[in-house]
């Protein structure tokens, strides 16, 4: 198998300082309190995240008391998966990501009780559709899947692609061939994270998928122009590498808001509203809705934040269409869209 991605001039950049932003989350976790926790924390967001992607309804807190084994209200389904995903992800460790049979083995784990042909190729074709009904995309032939998927696999053992990109490439082609009957999104996160984790064992708890989450609609058009005719992956590459760049700059904010207390994750309710990754993402709206000329030294003053962070959680909101700026950076103003 040939590359399946044209290369971005910007990608090294990138690369690099992700590279930097590895060594901060390190730091950041030496000077934490209670890095268990911390890392326990991220990885209940991840599960729901990738799970609510996917249509699951249950709650961020729903989410920590299924794996926490507390009773909760909740469709059967929803919660197995979130089980399932627990389960699959507590795999990391002993998963070879170059391992068809590790492949299989993982998609046995996440869905288990909840599909036919659960850890198997699938035995017939898929399309993805809208709700209205419209193709957007159909898996390869399902007499092709087995050596595709084996073929993807190969391609990443032998790739000399850093980590950050041929761990998207993979994670785009498991969509792409869609080898697997449902879970396909599930495991293909689960697999970057997996080659993420060999290449830098932080990955193991980074919330990427909670990025992934939050801007949705970029990541489904990442993949819907990344296998427009000719398969070129470079639209969703860029995509999940900036998806990552901001998961760590999350994980350094989220240990350094807690570092000096103790992480409430067992105690209080997690939701888009009260946890620390999206908190200050609301104080932003609220606060360009009072005053849509205000500057980022002033958000970052509110906010008890860098500048940098500002910046962040401004460009999110202008790429997730929440906001617009209207006239130029100097005299403009911002315009809440939602």
């Amino acid at each position: 198998m040939n590359d399946f991605f044209t290369q971005s001039p910007f990608w090294h950049l990138k690369i690099g300082e992700i590279h930097a932003l590895l060594e901060r989350v390190k730091i950041s976790e030496e000077q934490h309190n209670d890095v268990l926790r911390l890392r326990k924390y991220n990885r209940i967001l991840s599960i729901h995240a990738s799970t609510a992607i996917e249509g699951n309804v249950l709650t961020p807190r729903q989410v920590q008391d299924v794996i926490n084994g507390k009773p909760v209200l909740g469709p059967p389904k929803d919660i197995k998966e979130v089980q399932n995903a627990w389960a699959a992800y507590d795999l990391l460790e002993e998963l070879n990501p170059y391992s068809s049979d590790d492949l299989l083995k993982a998609h046995a784990c996440m869905t288990a009780g909840l599909v036919e042909e659960s850890g198997a190729y699938r035995t017939c074709g898929v399309v993805v559709a809208r709700g209205d009904g419209t193709i957007l995309h159909q898996g390869a032939p399902y007499q092709d899947v087995p050596y595709l998927t084996v073929d993807l696999i190969d391609w990443a053992t032998e790739s000399s692609a850093h980590p950050l990109i041929k761990s998207s490439a993979v994670h785009f082609m498991l969509e792409h061939i869609h080898p697997f009957r449902d879970g396909n999104g599930r495991i293909g996160r689960l697999w970057q994270t997996l080659i993420l984790s060999k290449w830098n064992p932080l990955f193991t708890w980074m919330p990427v998928e909670t990025l992934v989450h939050n801007n949705q609609a970029l990541y489904y058009r990442a993949l819907q122009e990344s296998h427009q005719g000719t398969v070129d992956c470079r639209p969703f590459i860029d995509f999940m590498i900036d998806a990552i760049e901001n998961a760590l700059y999350k994980y350094v904010d989220i240990a350094t808001e807690t570092k000096n207390g103790v992480i409430e994750a067992e105690t209080r309710s997690i939701d888009p509203i009260n946890d620390p990754i999206n908190d200050p993402i609301k104080v932003v709206l609220e606060e360009i809705k009072s005053n849509p000329r205000i500057t980022y030294d002033e958000l970052a003053v509110l906010l008890g934040k860098s500048t940098a962070t500002v910046k962040r959680i401004i460009k999110n909101l202008k790429q997730t269409g929440k906001i617009i700026r209207v006239g130029s950076n100097k005299t403009g103003y911002w315009e809440v869209l939602v």
